[in-house]
Formats: C-alpha cells, sequence, structure tokens
C-alpha cells in the first residue's frame, strides 16, 4: 500500500468563527473514520505559533526557513492506501468536512521507512 499526504494552507479554510466548531468535528469525524478503515498514519495542524527553524548539517539552528516554505501551515494527514483513486476519495472526505479544497500528494516508496 501506498502513503498519501492529503493537506492544505491555513488561508485556504475560510470558515466564519460560528462554524468552526462544526467543522472542527467534521474533521475529526473523518479521522475516526480513517482510523477505523485502519488507513490512518498521522496528522494534525502546522503551530503557527512556534517559530520554524532551519537545522543545518552541524546542528547549528537558526530562526528561518527555506523561501519556498515560508507559508507552509494548515492541516495534514497521511494515510496508507491500496490506490490513487482511494486516496482522491479520501481527500475529498476531507475537503467536505474542512470546506476547502485539499492537495494530495504520494510518498515515494522506501523499504527502510
Amino acid at each position: 500500500m501506498t502513503k498519501y499526504l492529503i493537506s492544505f494552507p491555513a488561508p485556504a479554510m475560510d470558515v466564519l468563527d460560528e462554524d468552526m466548531a462544526a467543522v472542527g468535528e467534521a474533521a475529526h469525524a473523518v479521522i475516526r473514520e480513517a482510523k477505523d478503515a485502519g488507513v490512518y498514519v498521522f496528522g494534525g495542524g502546522i503551530n503557527e505559533d512556534v517559530a520554524a527553524l532551519l537545522v543545518a548539517a552541524d546542528g547549528s539552528a537558526t530562526h528561518e526557513t527555506y523561501p519556498q516554505t515560508k507559508e507552509f501551515d494548515g492541516g495534514f494527514c497521511v494515510l496508507e492506501l491500496p490506490s490513487r483513486e482511494a486516496a482522491v476519495t479520501w481527500a475529498a472526505k476531507i475537503a467536505q468536512a474542512c470546506r476547502c479544497a485539499q492537495e494530495l500528494r504520494e510518498f515515494q516508496y522506501d523499504p527502510e521507512s
């Protein structure tokens, strides 16, 4: 089976404050469904209150990011699924729950991971 990343940037989730609780419950329901189906690997949201660090090979860390990931935020989950079609189905469920489109990416197979 293949692992898929399903994610969205925080600004894509344009939800009224009064609807946020319902969106959260809908998203949690989909995650519970994925767990019950045995396809959930892990997921969560990027904590925007904690600054990113860029850690070099020598262990030194600086408060910066790669320019391409400066705006990396939002939520994500990783599911292990039998096909891309199944991944699209799950991404659609998450999109409906979160009320925003989801980006779908496939992890490369690595027998060591």
